[in-house]
């Protein structure tokens, strides 16, 4: 079966994911998620990338990352982010050979609709998993920053939804730590998955109209809808 295209917009945000070599462990200590995470702070300067978000699984990464005007970047960041992650493996461990699965996973993602949701989704990805019981207990992900709780993850950028959540840092906080505990409305989970397997866009017709006619190529599988909006409240109790 041919390799479907895979889709990359510019100023648009992307779900990554890349998957170790077999499934295989490619965090087995503190030190490889905080040189992961340091490779990640470098190389987004370099390659003129936004990160929105991120969670590091034992073995897997989930990003939202953003590409400027060349979108060949993109590619070129995953590319050396995996060979300086797979070198310092490697020294540590006194092995050779590769770390991860040759191709990742990306979706652009249809942004006021779902870039929220897809951060969700990324940083609730240990507790799907069992790991923890709330996000904010897992230290290697942009949960905590999101939610005011971590000022170490200040080279983080802040998406345009999130910045609209309040007028300061303090109440986008709140609100963000109360869209992630409100429920998952029906499908959306499944929505984000089946759009990530399949390299396929994050988002409604409208959006999927709108790319088609940017790339001038038909995208298959259209059955996206569009997710419940967010409730704003403030929960201070």
């Amino acid at each position: 079966m041919p390799r479907v295209g895979r889709v990359v917009l510019p100023n648009y945000p992307h779900h990554v994911v890349q998957r170790g070599h077999n499934r295989q462990v490619v965090f087995a200590e503190d030190a490889d998620y905080r040189y992961y995470l340091e490779t990640l702070e470098a190389f987004k300067t370099i390659y003129d990338i936004k990160v929105y978000g991120f969670c590091l699984m034992t073995n897997h990464v989930h990003l939202i990352l953003q590409p400027g005007e060349a979108i060949a970047d993109l590619g070129q960041l995953m590319k050396r982010l995996a060979g300086r992650q797979t070198r310092f493996v490697n020294r540590q461990e006194s092995r050779s050979g590769t770390l991860w699965e040759g191709r990742y996973k990306s979706s652009p993602i249809e942004t006021d609709a779902y870039l929220l949701a897809c951060c969700r989704y990324v940083e609730l990805n240990p507790v799907r998993a069992g790991m923890i019981d709330t996000p904010a207990a897992y230290p290697w992900s942009s949960y905590r920053w999101h939610a005011g709780e971590d000022v170490e993850q200040d080279w983080l950028d802040t998406d345009p939804c999130y910045d609209a959540l309040g007028s300061n840092a303090e109440e986008r906080a709140l609100r963000y730590r109360t869209f992630v505990r409100s429920a998952i409305p029906e499908g959306e989970w499944t929505l984000i998955r089946e759009a990530l397997q399949r390299g396929q866009l994050t988002g409604g017709e409208r959006f999927t109209d709108q790319v088609e006619a940017m790339i001038n190529r038909r995208i298959e599988n259209r059955k996206h809808g569009r997710p419940r909006r967010m409730r704003l409240r403030d929960d201070r109790q």
